[in-house]
């Protein structure tokens, strides 16, 4: 690739957040996925860490967006809106470079959806973009060896999305796309709290109680651990407090883990003898933000049987293998999709 007045960006556009890793410097950009506009005039008055201070707390005039949905774009003008801010902040505002990006789409997207990823990148001022499916930027992000003629497996769970692949000789031999993850979980949790206790509460709060105290699998004793949720009533309509307990949290989760682990298994169920000796050997790797589940990888573990290790950086894993195919255009010709 030419060097001159271009910079290559690998940008994991993702539901919850969005990070950009730029060629020969790594992450630059890890921001979430938010844009605040005025209602009247369509105009941007936030992007990012900005934006997401003000979600639940805007008055009438201001909304805050997220233009993802369970991996995809929802909003084609504010996603755009979205990405030339991100973009021309990467770039610091220098008109005369110009970005080539590589921006990593679930492996369920559609051709259309594929469409409008491009669009909005282009609209936003890429000069070239093309595409990369999640599972397999996750995979090199993770360091998986995806050009070998070995099996390797990836659980990239995210904040729309889980992608679950297996990967041999730089393709996807079987896979599967689960928009069940992150926000399905925070979801889940708001639903618990309101149906147990008539308390409403936002889906920040509930993210919060999925970090502090959510799992996938933990022993007896650390389930009686508890948090305060702060909501309101919605009997008496007025603000009241509850502690709920880890226990609880678990118990709301249940359905959304039982999805992921039920993604893995059919996808080694349609794995090829070979490939599924070799990950019997080799492990399944876990990336992306809700793979940090407490107890995730026992619990796969445990029902597959095989071990599970966690990626040294889950969060990045899609945006750094994006960067490194980037790096790498022998790998990136036969990686890309678009």
């Amino acid at each position: 690739m030419a060097f001159g007045l271009y910079k290559d960006l690998g940008i994991d556009l993702g539901t919850a957040n969005t990070l950009v890793y730029m060629k020969g410097k790594g992450i630059v950009l890890s921001e979430p996925s938010v844009v605040a506009l005025d209602k009247e005039t369509n105009d941007v008055l936030a992007v990012g860490n900005d934006a997401n201070r003000m979600v639940g707390r805007t008055p009438s005039n201001i909304i805050a967006v997220r233009p993802l949905k369970e991996g995809v774009i929802a909003d084609l003008d504010v996603t755009e809106k979205m990405l030339r801010h991100y973009i021309s902040a990467v770039l610091k505002n220098n008109r005369l470079v110009k970005a080539r990006v590589l921006v990593a789409v679930p492996s369920g997207v559609t051709e259309v959806e594929k469409r409008a990823v491009v669009d909005a990148a282009k609209q936003a001022g890429a000069k070239e973009a093309r595409l990369i499916l999640e599972p397999m930027a996750a995979a090199i992000g993770a360091g998986l060896e995806v050009q070998e003629a070995i099996g390797n497996m990836i659980v990239d769970v995210g904040g729309g999305t889980t992608e679950v692949a297996v990967i041999s000789l730089g393709g996807m031999v079987t896979h599967q796309s689960r928009r069940t993850a992150g926000d399905e979980m925070d979801r889940a949790i708001v639903q618990y709290v309101r149906r147990s206790y008539s308390l409403l509460i936002g889906t920040p709060t509930a993210e919060k109680v999925k970090i502090q105290i959510g799992s996938a699998y933990l022993e007896a004793e650390d389930l009686e651990e508890t948090v305060e949720v702060r909501g309101r009533d919605l009997v008496t309509g007025l603000p009241n407090t509850i502690n709920i307990t880890a226990r609880e949290v678990q118990e709301a989760l249940r359905e959304s883990v039982i999805s992921i682990i039920d993604a893995v298994r059919m996808t080694l169920e349609s794995t090829p003898a070979e490939l599924s000796a070799d990950i019997m050997q080799r492990g399944i790797m876990l990336a992306g933000g809700s793979s940090l589940l407490r107890g995730l990888d026992k619990l796969l573990a445990r029902e597959t049987g095989m071990p599970v290790r966690l990626a040294d950086d889950p969060l990045c894993c899609v945006a750094i293998g994006a960067g490194k195919a980037l790096e790498h255009w022998h790998l990136l010709e036969r990686v890309v999709v678009s």
